[in-house]
């Protein structure tokens, strides 16, 4: 007699269940403008902390450590000075050359880094962006607070060639207007950053060409020559004026080597385009969020 197979249990009834999808969203979605900055906010802390162990582990491995920062402009501005003060004697006209010269490298070299660090930002964290949920403009940031980190020595190692290289300036209540200006400079850089980071994201060629516009850009910007003495043509000098690292360099040469007020109007454009510049890349940054890390 065959044993008797076990009675399973009837099946338990299916249940409707009602699901507001209205609430659900797409995993990686780009959110709201608005709700993009308030996760930002949110990780400002996380942005700040990585900006600044990578500044202090950055030279780490050289001997000379962090005196790296200082000792790169100062190289620059020898080499600057040899080719353009002694050989093209490009001085003439200009009182304090080499405060003058200074200024403009290390106020140069400022934008430079931040702008290239902020273009390969998305490229170089790739891995990052890939395995993670998070606001991907916090790239792009943090390697603008770095750089903006790092020129904390750079800029003190410039007033401090001023003071000590002859002929010596003497200290003003107009220094204070550094900080302003370099505020603005940083908004500048860090809204060019965004827009070459998502284009950089997309058209990778775009890194190979970043060196040569930097370079021609501080050609443009009146860093190792006077713009009164070559530049006749009333149009080529008022967009030449237009150009923000030009004012930022003039802003802080009129406060530092010759004791006055920056006028109003250097004040206005540098305003106006660094504000302009950081709305136009955080918006069209924000555009591409979707698509960072899927090529």
């Amino acid at each position: 007699m065959s044993a008797k197979k076990p009675r399973l249990p009837a099946p338990a009834a299916v249940q409707p269940m009602s699901v507001d999808i209205r609430k659900l969203s797409r995993v990686g979605s780009r959110p709201g403008f608005l709700d993009y900055l308030v996760r930002l906010w949110d990780y400002r802390q996380f942005i700040f902390y990585d900006a600044r162990a990578r500044v202090q582990s950055g030279t780490r491995k050289d001997r000379l450590g962090s005196a790296w920062l200082l000792l790169n402009p100062v190289f620059n501005g020898l080499t600057y000075y040899v080719i353009f003060g002694l050989l093209l004697q490009t001085s003439h006209g200009i009182e304090n050359f080499v405060g003058y010269l200074v200024v403009g490298i290390f106020l140069f070299q400022l934008s430079a880094g931040a702008i290239t660090a902020g273009a390969r930002s998305i490229r170089n964290g790739k891995s990052v962006v890939q395995a993670f949920n998070f606001p991907r403009a916090a790239l792009p940031l943090g390697a603008n607070v770095r750089e903006m980190l790092s020129a904390v020595p750079l800029i003190l190692g410039m007033l401090l060639l001023v003071i000590v290289l002859p002929p010596a300036e003497v200290i003003s209540w107009k220094w204070l207007l550094i900080v302003p200006a370099v505020v603005l400079q940083g908004v500048f850089n860090l809204g060019i950053g965004m827009i070459l980071a998502r284009i950089i994201s997309t058209v990778h060629d775009v890194t190979h060409l970043l060196p040569f516009v930097i370079r021609a850009w501080m050609y443009g910007s009146a860093v190792f020559y006077s713009y009164e003495r070559f530049i006749q043509d009333p149009t080529v000098l008022a967009v030449m004026k237009f150009n923000p690292l030009f004012n930022v360099i003039d802003i802080v040469r009129s406060c530092v080597l010759y004791d006055r007020v920056p006028a109003w109007e250097s004040w206005t454009s540098l305003a106006v385009v660094a504000l302009t510049a950081l709305l136009i890349g955080f918006f069209f940054f924000w555009k591409g969020e979707e698509t960072y890390g899927r090529d």
